[in-house]
């Protein structure tokens, strides 16, 4: 009888696993069980039994720590549903998959119920209870089982455990599961949506774990890094013999959550203009539109490149987030924060929501910042009717208040009001949306944008008031994630990728005013310089060259002689691309040799 039992125990166990498998495979293929079944037993089989050697480790392993294969099973299941739900939504709003840097942010209940809606929340979170409150007490039971049966679970939970531990280390050259994995796999690593369609959930997830920031450029030495940071250097000199503005101008960096404009998107449109405030603000200074480096989502990807200079193309595919992957473990990090605060300036974030979210509070301290404002201790914290997050007009008081100094200020604003979810935000929308799908969703996300769009003008015209000049440089980090298959589908290549962004200058002064243009979020920083008639560096230099060359660059999104492409084409212009790659290599993930050098700061600091 036992052994019927035992046997009976071990086949539910290995359906389990087969079942939940294949349920993580249907949530990736936006709930497709054909493609799943496909994936399972015919393309992919190996890697799908590979992938299931993995999760029958993690149930096993779950069952031996709390010492009961029912209450196991039970949590278990609760994890891999709610894993594979969290990729679907991830896949539905952002054509992304879910990466193990995000179960990070499980801890961040306030952003998990309004991703999720506070119905299904509340019901998870119940379950998620119920399941701690069993397997405390069933833990509690298994103390009391027999010395045999204490051996076998022990057993379990190391030789499990082992192999979690060895899966983890998935990305080494003599990892055997991922030996196993090569067999058949067709790796893609500028795409990690395709990578887990390719290889499967388990597979695109354990590929996503331990890695470098970027591999190393053939040549990399302190006498390579020496020479490029010489001859940028001499150019950056050059070329600051030229500035003739001494003044030390304000600086205020806003990055507006998913600003864009839907009517340039085909297939939608949204009467009148929802950024009509934003265009009167444009005609009279430098503007245009940037390149994202994703759909639906990545804010904090932009940022980094933004206050960095450094771009997200170099690095390795499975680098998704620097500030949380990255940044928090370097000590030394140089940044527009770092050298306007070398220059006499404070420097102040501002992020009207949780200081939690992609570890700011921490990535922050790195970059320099002096003071960082969340929506706990800001004085501003005005909503807008029944929209959850603070108003950009709020945050914008928030920057004139810090504004009203003597010293020069660095203010970087990362904006809120616009964030998803859009549905009954407003009562009284403005605005009718003609598209396929999701109308609600657009028409509301229309009316967050005029919004914005008239803080953004209004704020504008309050700087004319300061003593100080203030320049400001304004962006939208990426699309929202509302718009429907047959819209993305009718809008390929960068359409989704690209959004708005502007920089104005309160006194009028910058060198070139052209609308139209097409740029990267790296590159904002010696834009700025160079047009504000400021001191550059030679790391700013570097970026300038380059970004004659290649105006504007993701991967797989290359931007040359006026149009977008695949790959890049850089002839004899190449060696700039791979002077910048060996500087970004020295300082992420290198010596960081160029920091001997005055090569991130400016002239006479």
């Amino acid at each position: 009888m036992k052994k019927l039992i035992y046997g009976l125990k071990a086949v539910g166990v290995l359906a389990l696993v087969l079942i939940s498998n294949l349920y993580l495979q249907w949530c990736q293929n936006n709930l497709s069980l054909d493609l799943a079944l496909k994936f399972a037993f015919s393309w992919h089989t190996e890697k799908f039994f590979l992938g299931g050697l993995v999760l029958l480790a993690l149930l096993l392993f779950l069952s031996g720590v709390i010492g009961s294969l029912g209450m196991g099973a039970v949590l278990y299941t609760v994890f891999i549903g709610i894993l594979g739900y969290a990729d679907y939504l991830k896949m539905t709003m952002r054509q992304e998959p879910i990466y193990p840097d995000d179960l990070k942010m499980a801890a961040n209940l306030g952003m998990m119920k309004d991703l999720v809606g506070l119905p299904l929340f509340l019901v998870l979170l119940v379950v998620i209870l119920a399941v701690l409150v069993g397997m405390g007490y069933m833990f509690w039971r298994s103390l009391k089982k027999p010395k045999n049966i204490q051996i076998l679970r022990l057993v379990t939970v190391v030789l499990s455990g082992g192999l979690l531990l060895y899966a983890s280390n998935f990305n080494s050259s003599s990892n055997l599961l991922r030996k196993g994995y090569d067999r058949t796999a067709l790796w893609i690593p500028y795409s990690q949506k395709m990578n887990y369609y390719n290889v499967g959930f388990v597979g695109g997830f354990l590929y996503n774990l331990k890695v470098e920031a970027m591999e190393k450029p053939k040549g990399y030495s302190e006498a390579a890094v020496k020479e490029i940071t010489e001859r940028y250097q001499k150019e950056a000199d050059a070329a600051n013999k030229k500035v003739k503005e001494e003044e030390q101008p304000n600086i205020v960096y806003v990055m507006s959550e998913s600003f864009s404009d839907p009517n340039r998107l085909k297939g939608v449109t949204v009467s009148w203009d929802p950024l009509k405030d934003y265009y009167e603000v444009v005609n009279q200074t430098y503007s245009g539109q940037m390149l994202s480096q994703n759909y639906g989502g990545g804010t904090a990807n932009i940022e980094f490149e933004a206050l960095t200079g450094f771009s997200m193309e170099p690095l390795n595919a499975q680098m998704t987030t620097p500030y949380t992957l990255l940044v928090p473990k370097l000590e030394k990090l140089p940044s527009l924060v770092s050298l306007l605060k070398d220059s006499g300036y404070e420097t102040t974030a501002i992020h009207p929501y949780d200081t939690s979210m992609y570890k700011r509070k921490d990535v922050y301290q790195v970059l320099g910042f002096d003071q960082f404002l969340d929506q706990d201790t800001m004085t501003h914290r005005d909503k807008l009717e029944n929209n959850p997050y603070i108003s950009d007009e709020s945050a914008y008081e928030e920057v004139l208040d810090q504004l009203d100094s003597d010293t020069p200020q660095f203010l970087h604003l990362v904006t809120m009001q616009t964030h998803m979810p859009y549905n009954g935000k407003y009562s009284n929308i403005s605005y009718q949306v003609t598209a396929e799908g999701n109308n609600d969703s657009i028409a509301n996300y229309a009316q967050d944008v005029a919004y914005a769009s008239e803080a953004l003008k209004n704020f504008t015209q309050e700087l004319s008031k300061l003593s100080r000049r203030t320049i400001v440089v304004f962006w939208g980090d990426h699309l929202p994630g509302i718009y429907s298959d047959a819209t993305q589908a009718a809008n390929t290549g960068t359409t989704l990728h690209e959004t708005e962004f502007l920089i104005y200058d309160s006194a009028g002064k910058l060198a070139n005013t052209a609308s139209g243009q097409i740029t990267s979020p790296f590159y904002f920083a010696p834009t700025l310089f160079q047009q504000a008639d400021q001191a550059t560096t030679g790391f700013y230099q570097l970026l300038l060259d380059l970004q004659k060359v290649l105006p504007a660059f993701e991967k797989s999104m290359y931007y040359q002689n006026g149009q977008w492409q695949a790959t890049a084409s850089l002839g004899d212009k190449e060696s700039i691309y791979k002077d910048y790659q060996m500087i970004q290599y020295d300082i992420l993930a290198g010596k960081q040799y160029s920091l001997a050098s005055d090569f991130f700061a400016r002239e006479n600091e």
